[in-house]
């Protein structure tokens, strides 16, 4: 689908259904390109690797039973849905392939004078009426492609146990109990397997700025990450790995407090970034150390889109030459910048030429962003939702999380 055709799409959706205006950010990325120019790594936590989507089945639990796999039903597979009076939404927002299956926003509950915890509040898509439901339930929330189905954990991480949500009733039809607690959770790009970040202590600590401020940290140096699990969703089977609290045996460098897994693109191994060289850690499904698979060698975990459904291109870092926000598409193999997009952060590929990103607006403020779709090798951007606010901390930071539909 080219961007013509998207943005016909894009006005049919908005004619048939009009909403009332909402109000709209900060952004974690302007920080990441400011190291991504001083060429320095990177040691922004806080958000999740988002798992890169392709239209393939998703589980839907059954209240008991095993696990019915089918194909997702929900919406047409190429319609855009877009809201741009509406930040945070309220409906459906979506463009080709992927759709904004929920968002979040944090805000860090004080436990001491020095100390607290950033805590999410999600607000996740009922798949029935297309909107999205507020929820202070969960610590976490990672959507399966088809969304119909959630992994949840509960307040108070790490936990001891991962729930599988129905998105359309609300209700937790199973619950997977885990020996070494977890703290993140990533569907593989079919939705059969999850995998489950060990952590032994919460990995959202925050401490309090020594400036002044007020503001809040991830402790230095302080990684509590254990090792990890894959799941099978249907039987709830899974093994425990150990990697260790650092880049993994004897390789001398430390994490983010927060530094969760997901899947590689085929699924046949699990990674996770590192704030050093090379950027990343790839591990085989018994916990040992490997090199990165053909074509995710150039991988970054901060810029979410990640390859393409197919393959053939990878969503690289901020270029901001043609534009004053752009980025880079990546040729997988070698590295090597091939096409300038318009968009700030690439956050989910529509299709094998789109995706949606954050972006600017007219006033040319780099802090006031709001969701578009843009398409490699054109101009034009087609907004999808309002901008978010532009103050940190606060609820009107609102955070994507995209599944395929």
């Amino acid at each position: 689908m080219n961007v013509d055709e998207l943005v016909r799409a894009c006005l049919r959706e908005q004619a048939e259904e009009q909403q009332p205006a909402g109000t709209g950010f900060a952004d974690r990325v302007l920080a990441l390109r400011r190291r991504r120019r001083t060429r320095r790594w990177v040691s922004a936590a806080a958000a999740a690797v988002a798992v890169a989507v392709v239209a393939l089945l998703a589980p839907r639990l059954a209240d008991a039973g095993p696990t019915d796999v089918r194909p997702a039903d929900v919406m047409e597979p190429h319609r855009v849905a877009a809201h741009p009076d509406q930040a945070p939404p309220r409906d459906l927002i979506a463009a080709g392939r992927t759709a904004l299956a929920a968002y979040y926003a944090t805000t860090v509950v004080p436990r001491t004078a020095g100390r607290g915890v950033s805590t999410r509040t999600y607000w996740l898509l009922d798949p029935a009426t297309k909107t999205y439901a507020k929820t202070t339930r969960w610590s976490w929330v990672a959507v399966a492609p088809g969304l119909r189905t959630a992994a949840v954990l509960e307040q108070n991480l790490p936990a001891g146990r991962i729930g599988l949500l129905d998105l359309a009733d609300g209700e937790v039809k199973r619950w997977i109990p885990v020996d070494h607690t977890v703290g993140g959770l990533a569907f593989s790009r079919d939705g059969r397997e999850l995998v489950a970040t060990a952590y032994d202590a919460n990995p959202d600590l925050r401490v309090r700025r020594e400036d002044g401020t007020g503001g809040w940290d991830p402790p230095t140096g302080e990684s509590h990450r254990t090792g990890f699990y894959v799941i099978d969703v249907a039987s709830g089977a899974g093994a425990w790995r150990e990697t260790g609290r650092g880049g993994g045996e004897g390789s001398g460098v430390f994490l983010n407090s927060r530094q969760d897994f997901a899947f590689s693109h085929d699924g046949s191994l699990v990674v996770s970034g590192l704030p050093a060289e090379p950027g990343y850690q790839f591990f085989d499904r018994r916990g040992r150390r490997v090199a990165a698979p053909a074509g995710e060698e150039h991988w970054t975990w901060y810029v979410e889109a990640g390859l393409s459904p197919d393959g053939s291109s990878l969503a690289g870092g901020f270029a901001g030459e043609k534009h004053r926000t752009s980025s880079w598409i990546l040729d997988p193999r070698t590295g090597r910048e091939r096409v300038e997009t318009r968009g700030q952060q690439l956050l989910s590929w529509a299709d094998e030429s789109s995706l949606v990103a954050w972006d600017i607006g007219p006033d040319g403020d780099e802090y006031h962003q709001r969701l578009v779709l843009v398409t490699v090798g054109s101009d034009e951007v087609v907004p999808l939702s309002g901008f978010r606010a532009t103050q940190d901390d606060t609820l009107g930071r609102w955070e994507p999380v995209f599944a395929d539909r």
